[in-house]
Order: structure tokens, then sequence, then C-alpha cells
């Protein structure tokens, strides 16, 4: 088995989970964003001028300010010396020595399967963490008015993650009551989308429902005021009064309101304005600042929103990524599996590192019901693994032929291809591409090796 830690190198995600750690442990609290972006300059080797550069700080700031604060603050919590030079070597050595103390740990009986499908239950053993985004989140959800969004295409984790911040919040606020909420925006009928008034009604009487309130939806609506004026009110004289405390409300699949235009405006304006309300402090109505909202959503926001009216650009914005090769082997050992570094390197050649795929097959072979070998070769087969999976995405394409006809020109080229904007953040929305600026390419070689040649076919 391989960890990634020889010759005194490490790598990001690990070297930002164990400096992390050992700051918050010293001095209760996380890395800044900037703190972040200098540690990663440094352990890539660039000077102070190129990290300066890259995010748009003067680099007597970074090089006077920022980065000697950092090494401070790390030689303090590290318990040595620590500099720019050194860097690599010190949390190297300490991440080797983490692992030693870990290693009796990590490699006893595998533990009691679950199938991998859909949200990962709380007490799962098999839900992986990416370093920084949870502590990040269960931090920022603890804040008056607070507001998160998460982004990633479909099945890397979004509501797995949505639903630790929701318990999370529950169990760490003792001193004030705590409600949570978590809601499909998919669970409306397609109907509710043609008409503001009728979407803020159904959203109101879902939330109601959930909290176990009596419905009086109806008593608060008024056709002298318009539907966000009845929906606000309805928050403030009846939903967060009566929480009697802190209101968590988890929006999932808000890609469903970008399909709508006639409302998305007004919506997400709505949710703009009531975190702009609690940000007003005693000089707007407090009661917003015990609302705290998680929003979850699959791709970028294609449809146009004034930026000073769009709740995409406020908050902490989350996005999540692949897992990172040292990530599947720590899932693996939990599988009971012992992955050689040729066998990561095919499994994370075929599907890139993809949450779902990885658990897919980690799942299998700990089932014993195949060999690696045998899952790679059969994998872009309508006989592998797989195959409910590419089926599914399959049959959206042959719905959507413009769709198909797009995504057959990514899989055709041997470059990254631009497609029209929409066309493009649906296929990544899927999961299907992955976005590079204006371009898109395949987001992993099953993708490409299955519907190479099924797309328009």
């Amino acid at each position: 088995m391989t960890h990634g830690i020889k010759d005194e190198t490490i790598n990001f995600e690990l070297a930002l989970k164990l400096v992390d750690e050992v700051v918050f442990a010293k001095n209760k609290r996380h890395l800044k964003n900037i703190e972040v972006t200098v540690l990663k300059g440094a352990l890539q080797g660039q000077k102070y001028d190129q990290i300066a550069d890259e995010c748009g700080y003067a680099p007597e700031y970074i090089k006077h300010d920022v980065g000697p604060k950092l090494w401070q603050i790390l030689s303090s919590s590290l318990g040595e010396k620590v500099s720019k030079t050194n860097l690599m070597a010190v949390l190297a050595q300490r991440a080797f020595e983490k692992l030693k103390i870990q290693e009796p740990i990590l490699s006893p009986q595998p533990l009691e399967l679950e199938a991998p499908v859909g949200l990962l239950p709380l007490d799962s053993a098999f839900y992986v963490e990416r370093p920084f985004i949870e502590s990040r989140c269960y931090e920022e959800i603890t804040k008056p008015g607070a507001l998160i969004r998460i982004k990633a295409p479909s099945q890397m984790g979004k509501t797995s993650l949505m639903v630790r911040i929701l318990a999370h919040a529950k169990q760490n606020n003792q001193a004030t009551p705590i409600q949570t909420v978590a809601l499909s925006i998919q669970r409306a009928e397609r109907c509710i989308f043609n008409d503001l008034d009728r979407f803020l009604r159904w959203f109101c009487a879902s939330i109601t429902r959930k909290l176990q309130l009596p419905h009086r939806v109806e008593d608060y609506w008024s056709d002298t005021f318009g539907s966000k004026s009845n929906c606000t009110a309805y928050f403030e004289d009846c939903l967060l009064p009566e929480t009697n405390g802190i209101l968590v409300l988890a929006l999932d699949d808000l890609d469903e309101v970008f399909l709508h235009p006639e409302i998305a405006d007004d919506f997400f304006t709505l949710l703009r304005s009531w975190y702009e309300e609690a940000a007003y402090g005693d000089s707007g109505n407090p009661l917003w600042q015990n609302l705290r909202l998680v929003l979850v959503h699959s791709t970028e926001v294609y449809i146009p929103l004034d930026i000073n009216k769009s709740p995409f650009n406020v908050g902490l914005a989350i996005e999540l990524q692949a897992f990172t090769p040292s990530q599947v082997l720590n899932l693996a050992q939990r599988y009971g599996i012992s992955l050689s570094e040729d066998e990561l390197s095919e499994l994370m050649q075929l599907v890139s590192g993809h949450p779902y795929l990885i658990q897919q097959a980690l799942y299998y072979l700990a089932q014993r019901d195949l060999t690696l070998k045998q899952l790679l070769r059969t994998a872009a087969t309508d006989a592998g693994i797989y195959c409910n999976h590419l089926h599914r995405h399959l049959r959206s394409l042959k719905e959507h032929p413009q769709l198909a006809a797009a995504y057959e020109q990514v899989i055709t080229s041997s470059t990254p291809v631009e497609l029209e904007q929409l066309s493009a953040f649906k296929l990544h929305s899927m999961g299907l591409v992955k976005l590079q600026l204006n371009q898109v390419i395949s987001s992993c070689e099953l993708y490409r090796r299955y519907f190479g040649n099924r797309v328009n076919t």
C-alpha cells in the first residue's frame, strides 16, 4: 500500500488538513483564506511576488505581513521553527509520524459494508471528509444570518454534506433551541413553478409541515401585498417566532428553479434580501439573524441575476471536488481493500476520483464479486457494475437530442471543446463534463468509452 508520503514531500490536501488541525487545536480558529493561499504557494515553491500576483494582493502585504505571521503561528502550533524554506520537510515529517501512529488503527477488519446508493447516513463509516470543507461549514453555520452555498455535479456528495451541516448545527448549540429543515425543491410539482405566488405558498407550507406547525399560510397571505411580501411576513410573524430560536433551512436541488426564469429572479432576490436583513443587525429585524441558509445546486448559475440581488455571490462558497488518490486509498482501507500504486492509478484513470463511482467500485471489490481487472475490463459495457448508472445518463441524453449532440462533440474531441453555455452547464450538472473556463472536457474515461458510440445511435 502506498501513502503518498516519501522523499519529504506531501500533497496539498494532506498538508492543509494537518496545518488546519494543529492551528485550530492551539488557537481555536481555522486558517484564513489568504493564509491558505500563502501555504499553497509556499508548498509549490512560489515566491511571495508570485503568490501576491495570483491572489491580487500587494507583494509587500504578503511578504511582510501575512507570510511572517503564518510562519509564526505554525511554529507556535507545531512546537518547532517553521519557515517558508523548511515548510515541506516539517509537514512531511509530521504527516509520516501521524501515519505511523494511525497505521495499526487503519488496517484491521473491514467495516460492515453498505450499498453506496444516494445519501450516506450520518453514522456511515464510508463518508469521506474533504480537508477543510466540513470544518469551515460547521463553523459558518453557527454565525447569525449565515449562508452556505454548496455546488457540485450530480452524485458528488452534496446532500451527504448538507445533512451533516444540519446535524452539527443541532448538536452543537445547546444554549439556543435549533430547528432544522431540509427541503428538496424537486418535491414541488411541475405546475407550481409556473407562478411565483403559487410557488411561495408551496414553499411556506412545506416548511410549516416539516416544522410540524399549524398550517396558517392562508391567514398570512393578503391580496393587498405581493407574494414576496406575504412570504417574508409569514417568516417574520409565524415561522421564525414559532421556532423560538434558530431555524437552519437547507434548500436542495435549487437547479430546478434555474429552469423557470418566470420565478427564479424573484425567488433568489427574496433569499438575498433575507440574508441582507440579517446583516443589518439591530437596524433591521433581528429575527432574521436566526435564519441560517444552506443552498445546494449542481452547476453554475446560468440564469441572468443582478449581482447585487443574487444569493450566489455572498456567504460561504463550497465547491466539492473529486476524491484525491490519498482519499481513495483511505476509503479502500475502510472497505478492507489493499490497492497497489498501479491499481490505484488504473482506477483513478477510469473514474477520475468521482465519489459515487469510486464507492461503487470499492463496494463490489469488497464483496469479492469480481477482481479489479474484471471491473476495469467490463466497466464501460452493459455487463459492468456501472450499467444502471450509465443507462440512466444515456436515457437522459436520448430524451434531449441537442444535449446529446453537444456531448458527442466533447467525447470525440482530443482537446477541450467550447459549447453553447446552457448545454455546457446542463452536462456539467449531470456530471458528464468538467468545466475549464469557457470550455469542457469529458469528466472521466468511463464516460468517454461508454458513450463514444452510443450517444447518437
